[in-house]
């Protein structure tokens, strides 16, 4: 049901460039190393479910499932975070659809910019 992403991501020089390769810093949401632990770098993405949505039919069992996901970057600066949200954009678009835009923040706690979007996936059930 969740869509491949890591591996979209891993597979995309432009993503990599910016996220490593070894690690890839592209990791599901709460799973991030923290500042002052073994893996920590910036920048660094995370990702998400955020919704999803069986394709329903009254016919038979839904075979398709679109599914919406959070992409969050993190960076040092504004740009930083904006330049790896380019990326991750570039990285999923020919898997999925970008759907929306969700704003950019400035986290006092941690000092890290943050730029976001929405990418919808339609997935086949089994696959």
């Amino acid at each position: 049901m969740y869509p491949p992403v890591f591996e979209y991501v891993a597979a995309n020089a432009g993503a990599t460039a910016l996220l490593g390769s070894s690690p890839t810093r592209f990791w599901p949401f709460g799973l991030a190393p923290q500042p002052g632990s073994t893996g920590y770098e910036l920048p660094y993405a995370v990702h998400q479910l955020v919704y999803g949505t069986p394709e329903n039919t009254l016919g038979c069992v839904p075979t398709t499932d679109n599914i919406g996901l959070q992409i969050d970057a993190y960076g040092k600066s504004a740009t930083e975070a904006r330049a790896v949200l380019t990326a991750l954009r570039d990285a999923l678009e020919p898997y999925g659809y970008v759907v929306s835009y969700n704003g950019e923040s400035w986290e006092a706690d941690t000092g890290l910019y943050r730029a976001s979007f929405t990418v919808e996936f339609w997935e086949e059930r089994g696959s």
